[in-house]
């Protein structure tokens, strides 16, 4: 099916192309018929997974960005998908950044996207969540994002306001500091800054589990970017403050060996080129993190075969984004079945 449709997809705008397959995918999970016809079509072998105290029923997700605002949940949970990680939503709407801000590298398998955290807000993301209820058949991952215009000596204050509206509709929570696109954000991974972060959001899980209850998983999604010394200081606050896991890894700034003419493009890069970063930072956050807290892998998985690597490294569940741009949903049921 996408040997037909992807090439026309592709004579688009990347955004548009992109809108109207969520828009496809919106209105196919909702229609009944339609919703089991692709589960039917995009059918693999349950597979299932034990991870963060939840039980996915296959080790493959779909990464952060690509349902930004929660409206197709439905629709891809019937491609095969394991779990759903919506967002990154900011408390307040914000429209991101100007356009033209994403490129299709085609010689190098990638995509580079400067969106800035396009998010409709909080609350049109939680009525989308509400209305769905206990209908999903999918986990629901909440990627958190700042606003932009709130400074980053007030981060916290958008990441709790953020926690305290979700907690009870996720399944896990991301706390996103690692996007290129907004300014500054990668700063809250600095020693200083990524303590007094988690440390109030480890207060605040404390405080809504003492009053109403709510327990959702929370994981940080990290840079591929990060030195050495950066990441194991990185992942030790992350251990130290008592989160319940780690995806690695975001976009990167990189732009080593690309042939395509958006190559100079600002923003972050993903797809094939990622790969080999993406790997090299798992390698480094599994040794460091010594089995305590599980791991979900992302990050240029174009292949089965890239997916089961970043299993047999030590992930424990995967996520991709920019290989259904290039293969189409069938990659979810190849990967899957490949596991």
């Amino acid at each position: 099916m996408y040997s037909r449709i992807g090439p026309l997809l592709f004579r688009l705008d990347p955004e548009i192309a992109h809108k109207l397959t969520l828009h496809a995918l919106r209105s196919a999970g909702k229609f009944p018929p339609s919703n089991w016809f692709l589960q039917q079509f995009y059918k693999a072998p349950p597979k299932p997974v034990q991870a963060f105290g939840l039980t996915f029923k296959n080790p493959l997700g779909l990464a952060a960005g690509w349902d930004k605002n929660a409206v197709a949940i439905q629709g891809l949970s019937a491609l095969g998908f394991g779990h759903v990680e919506v967002g990154t939503v900011t408390p307040q709407p914000q429209p991101g950044n100007p356009r033209p801000r994403v490129f299709r590298l085609l010689e190098d398998e990638a995509v580079v996207n400067r969106l800035g955290f396009p998010s409709k807000g909080a609350a049109y993301v939680e009525r989308q969540i509400s209305r769905i209820g206990k209908q999903r058949s999918v986990i629901v991952g909440i990627n958190l994002g700042k606003n932009k215009d709130t400074p980053l000596e007030e981060a916290a204050n958008d990441y709790l306001e953020l926690m305290r509206r979700f907690m009870f509709y996720a399944d896990y929570l991301t706390v996103n500091i690692s996007s290129p696109n907004t300014v500054g954000l990668r700063r809250l991974q600095g020693r200083e800054m990524l303590e007094q972060l988690l440390s109030a959001i480890q207060k605040e899980r404390e405080n809504i589990s003492l009053g109403r209850g709510g327990n959702a998983p929370i994981l940080v999604k990290i840079s591929p970017d990060l030195n050495t010394e950066e990441l194991d200081e990185a992942v030790g606050i992350i251990l130290d403050k008592g989160m319940d896991g780690i995806i690695a890894t975001n976009t990167t700034l990189a732009r080593e060996g690309l042939k395509s003419k958006y190559q100079g493009e600002a923003g972050g890069l993903s797809g094939r080129p990622l790969a080999a970063g993406s790997e090299a930072v798992l390698r480094q956050v599994v040794k460091r993190v010594n089995g305590k807290i599980p791991i979900i892998s992302v990050g240029g998985i174009m292949h089965p075969d890239d997916a089961k690597k970043r299993l047999a490294l030590g992930a424990s569940l995967v996520q991709c984004y920019t290989g259904l741009v290039y293969r189409g949903p069938g990659l979810i049921q190849q990967i899957v079945k490949s596991l």
